[in-house]
């Protein structure tokens, strides 16, 4: 009698270890295009090695760390069957918020957990999140990969990380090199981002009964195709601006809009003032607004509102700050100032309308 070979027990229990095994040799390619000469070994390890005597060049080198996830984003992935656009998601939200403070992204790691691990589609993730990591600089050097069966629909994925960066302690930005006069500048985003997908898929899909392929004339492609838009990543950017001109402090504009997190390196007695004017949202923001009769400040507590980032300036710079960002090829522009708000908590607010048209400045 021919013996038949049996699936294993935790094949049976919905674990397909095979499958682990075939997505990591599918994502080394990528992942070899994420590296720095301070990564030491490879993939397979039970951790990521990083040569930290590198630092040894700091005077007083400060380690800078963040970890996030990218929401539910996803959900949009995985209706459409796209799921490279979400490692650079991903790579947006980590080593964005570290590139505020001035620091120098290293390296990044990441968890991807799944109903079942389809070798193709965990591929496709990590290829987005290595060149995310190629773009910023920073190094991609471990990750996980979790199937969740029971837990999770084999379908049903999602992503987070982790990322390490390094500042030199008198080069920190932040609050305390704030100071009334200082200029505003804006760096547009991409787009939504991965932030406030809660509303807009709620607002658009649900109560406007969109479609993902649904082209929608204002913006020019279907909806799914902008709801996927991958979040740009500045941080490569934004130390070529801390490096060019005089940067007091930077904002990363996350859940929570454009005031909330700007009001977060804004010193107390000050007041961070954005005009509207100086800028047209692009039309994802106003179809959101329009479609769900969100007013205008639940809209700006929650979608960046066409700003990624904002860098606080010295304003003998303000002018010069744009120009270098214009020369990277990322627009923007001089959207405000800081002012001195005679004591109590720091602030920020909006002031004015957008100005008139359809059109947006990125």
């Amino acid at each position: 009698m021919t013996d038949i070979q049996q699936p294993s027990a935790y094949a049976r229990a919905g674990v397909d270890i095979e499958a682990g095994d075939q997505a990591v040799e599918l994502m080394k390619t990528h992942v070899r295009a994420a590296t720095r000469p301070e990564v030491l070994g490879g993939l397979g390890g039970f951790a990521g090695l990083f040569d930290a005597s590198a630092l040894k060049g700091y005077d007083h080198p400060v380690l800078a760390t963040s970890t996030d996830g990218v929401g539910t984003k996803v959900a949009i992935a995985q209706a459409m069957g796209v799921h490279h656009t979400i490692g650079w998601d991903l790579v947006g939200m980590l080593v964005d918020d570290l590139v505020v403070c001035g620091a120098e992204p290293l390296f990044l790691t990441d968890y991807i957990a799944c109903g079942h691990v389809v070798p193709d589609r965990i591929a496709d993730i990590v290829r987005g999140i290595a060149e995310g990591c190629a773009a910023a600089g920073c190094a991609l050097i471990g990750g996980e990969t979790a199937e969740h069966p029971g837990l999770m629909d084999p379908d049903e994925f999602d992503v987070a990380g982790a990322t390490v960066g390094v500042v030199e302690a008198d080069r920190l930005l932040g609050p305390d090199r704030v100071r009334p006069g200082d200029a505003l500048v804006a760096l547009a985003s991409s787009g939504l981002h991965s932030n406030g997908y809660s509303l807009v898929r709620r607002v658009l899909l649900d109560d406007a009964g969109l479609a993902l392929d649904d082209v929608v004339d204002e913006l020019g492609r279907s909806l799914g195709a902008e709801l996927l838009e991958p979040t740009r990543v500045y941080a490569s950017d934004a130390l070529a601006l801390i490096d060019g001109v005089d940067v007091h402090a930077m904002s990363h504009i996350t859940g929570g809009g454009l005031a909330n997190n700007l009001a977060r390196v804004i010193p107390a007695g000050s007041t961070a003032v954005v005009s509207r004017a100086s800028w047209q949202p692009a039309p994802i923001f106003g179809l959101v607004q329009r479609l769900g009769r969100v007013s205008q400040l639940d809209l700006e507590a929650t979608l960046n509102m066409g700003v990624g980032m904002v860098a606080v300036v010295a304003a003998d710079d303000a002018d010069a700050a744009v120009s270098l960002l214009a020369g990277r090829g990322l627009p923007a522009w001089i959207c405000g100032e800081v002012v001195a708000a005679g004591g109590g908590a720091p602030g920020a607010r909006l002031d004015g309308d957008h100005r008139p048209g359809g059109g947006a400045v990125v």
